[in-house]
């Protein structure tokens, strides 16, 4: 049978309209040969989305976003489509989280699986949608407050310096200048101090020596001193003394009970009382000696004297 060139015109467009719109929906992410299901997630800010991005359940790619357009609702929120190819089943409660696949990467989609026993996901259904922190946003939340800081710094360092300018006005700047100079010349002074005290100390080297010398004489005759009266013995001077001791608290005792002849003397009253008359009668005597001596020479003298009645004065 032969077929007409105007069959084979028309099965050769045909042809070229269905590759078209293959090509067209592969491009956008759409497998018309494939059994693929179709979910959607809303957003407010799809913060760099494009067609094309993958879609992922716990790191594996199971998709793509085929495309995104606003909600007709005047609310400017963003409707994104996600084209799942794998069977993998999940909850109709499960989210669609945007993240960010690194620095230069741009956004993709996670499906975040909901283990909540509710029925499985359909095509056409919605997941809810959520936004996971990017590593810009993280870096602009801890560099935000160093920023606030370091304007307060610089705010704080610019006041000082204005004041410094204003406290170090031309004649402070001049005194300043005196006291760095004078304290020049005390460093100045003070190495010419130290150059004559290290001469000094060369000088007095040898007796330095030598009183180090001694010093150490003097130490090994104290140690030989120590090793003496370590080697003495004290325990037995000290048993001596002890003793002594004990004899003098015996005698001592036995002068307070009044024995012996100190003890008598000590306690006897009367023999205190015969010494005190003993004694007012020797100064009774002594007394009539220097005022009456030739009563008393006679008995010093060969020749005999007479005895005369007292004196009247």
């Amino acid at each position: 049978m032969k077929i007409s060139k105007e069959v084979k015109t028309a099965l050769l467009v045909i042809s070229g309209i269905v590759l078209l719109i293959f090509g067209f929906n592969y491009l956008k992410g759409q497998n018309l040969l494939d059994s693929s299901r179709t979910f959607y997630t809303e957003y407010d800010n799809v913060e760099g989305l494009t067609p094309s991005m993958p879609v992922t359940i716990s790191g594996k790619v199971v998709g793509k976003v085929s495309s995104i357009d606003f909600k007709n609702d005047n609310s400017a929120n963003l409707i994104v489509e996600l084209l799942v190819d794998s069977d993998y089943q999940f909850s109709k409660n499960s989210k669609a989280e945007l993240y960010e696949t690194g620095l230069i990467g741009g956004k993709a989609v996670a499906i975040i699986p909901a283990f909540d026993n509710a029925g499985n996901a359909q095509s056409g259904d919605t997941l809810e949608g959520s936004v996971q922190a990017g590593l810009s946003e993280l870096v602009n939340q801890r560099l935000t407050p160093i920023q606030e800081n370091l304007e307060s710094m610089l705010n704080s360092a610019d006041a000082l310096l204005k004041n410094l300018n204003t406290l170090f006005d031309s004649r402070t700047k001049a005194n300043l200048k005196s006291s760095i100079s004078g304290l020049n010349e005390t460093i100045a002074e003070f190495k010419v101090t130290a150059k004559s005290l290290n001469e000094l100390l060369a000088d007095d080297n040898s007796k330095l020596n030598k009183s180090l010398a001694n010093v150490e004489t003097i130490s090994a005759n104290f140690s030989k001193v120590s090793d003496s009266i370590a080697s003495a013995n004290i325990g037995q001077t000290i048993d001596n003394l002890e003793s002594t001791l004990n004899k003098f608290n015996t005698i001592l005792a036995g002068l307070e009970r009044g024995e012996g002849s100190m003890g008598k003397l000590l306690k006897d009253e009367a023999l205190y009382n015969n010494l005190e008359g003993a004694t007012g009668e020797m100064e009774a005597l002594l007394k009539d000696i220097k005022l009456h001596p030739k009563r008393y020479f006679r008995i010093l003298s060969k020749k005999e004297i007479p005895y005369s009645e007292e004196e009247k004065n």
